[in-house]
């Protein structure tokens, strides 16, 4: 990408923030329309995920847009779902160390210097600029999300991914959702492409509650929202607590094909059922 055209998306993506209001629908929005592929509802839903998950301060909102970005174009590249499903988690893992070369921490509470759950905090978030930092950090990374998103779709995967699973595209399929719809989140696997951290299958299912209220009319963003906190109640009631994936499964994975075995062989079984209840 020549310094043109990273400044024109560097604009957009700062314009896009302005406009849609939280950072995961921006990232989601700019990938959307670089790929001409846009999804309003779907982009709509993600606004749940800013924050750090539902303001949990975990991965920032803009991997999970970007994450969901990627799925999108990587379910209209390839014919083989599951081929479709394992290139999206792998270049979802890219995406996040082109993240981590751009901002201080992947986690929004670093980043903003905020915690969500208090009032207080979030009056200081406002008062203090952080909004600029996540407004500026948006501009600097877009380009850069882009061109990750470029480089892995193009990835050379003839014999690769045909059999790949994805946690999060499970909680998708169990909660009735369409094959796009499970594409566009697999790259929450494993904790975000495979890193561990919070859980991808929480994600899945808060935007996906989130997109059939949309659907319906009858969304709303807000702080405070029942329906997440019922489904964080169950989730946490299944986790003991934890929502990081390294400590829920125990380990962390090494490659989409670890992932794959694990979820075949009925790993996070009960909490992805617990969870597509949402």
């Amino acid at each position: 990408m020549n310094w043109v055209e990273s400044n024109k998306v560097k604009l957009k993506a700062k314009r896009t923030f302005l406009k849609q209001g939280t950072c995961s629908r921006t990232l989601f929005h700019i990938l959307n329309r670089e790929f001409n592929n846009p999804k309003p509802m779907e982009e709509n839903a993600s606004d749940p995920l800013a924050g750090g998950i539902n303001q949990c301060g975990y991965q920032c909102g803009m991997l999970w847009g970007a994450a969901m970005g990627v799925g999108a174009e990587s379910y209209r590249k390839f014919n083989n779902r599951n081929q479709a499903v394992g290139v999206a988690i792998s270049t979802t893992t890219r995406m996040l160390e082109s993240f981590k070369n751009n901002a201080k921490s992947d986690n929004c509470s670093d980043i903003t210097d905020t915690d969500w759950s208090k009032k207080n905090s979030i009056l200081k978030y406002f008062i203090r600029g952080k909004m600029v930092t996540c407004f500026r950090l948006a501009g600097k990374w877009a380009p850069f999300a882009l061109n990750t998103a470029i480089e892995g779709l193009s990835e050379n995967t003839d014999s690769l991914y045909n059999d790949a699973k994805s946690c999060a595209s499970e909680v998708i399929k169990k909660m009735g959702g369409t094959e796009e719809e499970m594409v566009m989140v697999a790259g929450f696997a494993g904790g975000y492409g495979l890193s561990g951290n919070a859980c991808g299958a929480l994600s899945a299912a808060i935007w996906m509650n989130t997109l059939r209220r949309v659907k319906a009319n009858s969304y709303k963003y807000a702080i405070a929202d029942p329906e997440f906190e019922n489904i964080m109640k169950r989730f946490f009631d299944v986790t003991n607590y934890e929502i990081e994936c390294s400590k829920i499964c125990g380990k962390k994975f090494n490659s989409v094909a670890e992932h794959t075995e694990y979820i075949q062989n009925g790993g996070c079984e009960k909490l992805i059922n617990i969870l597509s209840l949402s």
